[in-house]
């Protein structure tokens, strides 16, 4: 077994081609790159095929993120019919920043969460700042089969909220953060079936490069985080946690 990280964002953004070698280096042989837009969607699925020129496991996504929700979806379902591509998103629901106006968030991530379900992809969720009406989305819409909550930032009652909703929790170097006990009590609770790690790259290294521009290569410091949190051997989340991505993702 190996580290996967199931969420970052390689080809764009201070993150390229040479880091995901880096991270094949320290043992995490399998990376899924993110889109956050449709130009950087197609991103993704070039820096896949790129890697896997290489030799390289990278799988993407696409998907339109609540930040960029006033472009719309148009174009959208041409980069999803791309092979490389495993799952829509990230998309979700931001209230921190709110760069597009919520009802546009809204009703463009309900429309990508029935595009997860009638294409059968995996559905990515980004939530900041707005748990209830996120959750409200997927309730009205349908949760799909395999739906992921990543960099999962709640406390032990967000996670019970998406956990009960049949989704998967995906831990970033958030957890490893002295002021963020109550992640490291979700990622206790979280089944280890349902388990998955990230960096999220270039964002949220974890600690000790906390500060720094964030590296695939660092996953593995996560699932650490993860285990200590759990009190179970590091080997225990790394395997389950490649397993679950390879299941979530349909990753073969």
């Amino acid at each position: 077994m190996a580290w996967t990280d199931s969420h970052c964002h390689v080809g764009y953004d201070g993150v390229g081609l040479a880091a995901v070698e880096r991270a094949v280096a320290a043992g995490v042989t399998r990376v899924v790159t993110i889109g956050t837009d449709v130009e950087r969607s197609y991103t993704a699925v070039e820096t896949s095929r790129a890697g896997r020129a290489m030799g390289l496991q990278l799988w993407a996504t696409a998907g339109i993120h609540p930040h960029d929700a006033v472009q719309g979806t148009g174009g959208l379902d041409a980069v999803l019919d791309e092979p490389e591509v495993v799952a829509v998103g990230e998309c979700g629901l931001d209230y921190y920043y709110e760069h597009s106006p919520r009802d546009t968030q809204r009703s463009v991530f309900a429309a990508q969460v029935a595009l997860a379900r009638e294409r059968d992809l995996a559905l990515v969720v980004h939530t900041r700042d707005a748990w209830a009406d996120t959750l409200g989305v997927l309730d009205d819409v349908g949760v799909p089969a395999r739906t992921v909550i990543h960099c999962f930032s709640g406390g032990p009652d967000e996670a019970r909220a998406c956990l009960d909703r049949g989704a998967a929790l995906s831990f970033s170097g958030i957890v490893t953060f002295k002021n963020a006990a109550d992640v490291r009590d979700a990622a206790r609770l979280c089944p280890l079936d349902r388990l998955l790690v990230e960096t999220d790259a270039p964002f949220l290294a974890p600690v000790p490069h906390r500060g720094h521009v964030n590296e695939p290569a660092w996953v593995a410091l996560v699932g650490g985080a993860v285990a200590a949190a759990r009190g179970t051997p590091v080997a225990e989340v790394e395997e389950a946690t490649w397993a679950n991505t390879e299941r979530l993702f349909g990753l073969g």
